[in-house]
């Protein structure tokens, strides 16, 4: 029967701006320019984000160069930590009091339809999508092929009929 936890988690409450930066790459990942989310109500949720108009996405968003820099320095950080490949776009909550960042989340899949972030953030970078495409799949190839060329041996314990490989 599974246990009852009684355990909550509380977060600070912020007052921020959403950031959003699309990162591609495998081993020498690089990051977009910054986007940002400015929703038209309180909350920015599934309605908010695709029954209603109203929504902005400003494209750069509007920081310091100091900021941008700072952020997309962040997002590799994030994508290399987290050791991924390919794509994913890293969003961040900046509180607009004190300029304070905060990592939000990572989406290793993120939206890629026409009003998507991810591919409108590599086309403001100077990555028109076709050439995203053409990008994703030499990204993923080449991941392949690393991974063709990588013998796995796994020891089983002795009596467990000897060892397997891949």
């Amino acid at each position: 029967m599974p246990r009852i936890r009684n355990e909550i988690l509380v977060e600070k409450s912020v007052n921020a701006r959403e950031i959003e930066i699309s990162v591609l790459g495998n081993h020498d990942p690089k990051a977009s320019v910054p986007g940002e989310i400015v929703p038209h109500r309180e909350f920015y949720d599934y309605t908010a984000k695709y029954l209603e108009e109203g929504t902005q996405l400003l494209i750069p968003a509007k920081l310091e160069t100091s900021q941008v820099k700072k952020v997309q320095k962040y997002a590799i950080s994030a994508f290399r930590t987290l050791e991924l490949s390919g794509m994913a776009r890293v969003d961040f909550f900046l509180e607009k009091k004190i300029g304070k960042l905060y990592l939000n989340e990572v989406n290793t899949i993120p939206g890629f339809t026409s009003i998507s972030m991810y591919p409108k953030l590599w086309e403001a970078s100077g990555i028109p999508f076709r050439e995203l495409i053409d990008k994703l799949i030499g990204l993923a190839m080449e991941i392949h092929r690393e991974k063709a060329r990588t013998k796995y041996q796994i020891e089983l314990p002795a009596g467990a009929g000897g060892a397997l490989e891949a």
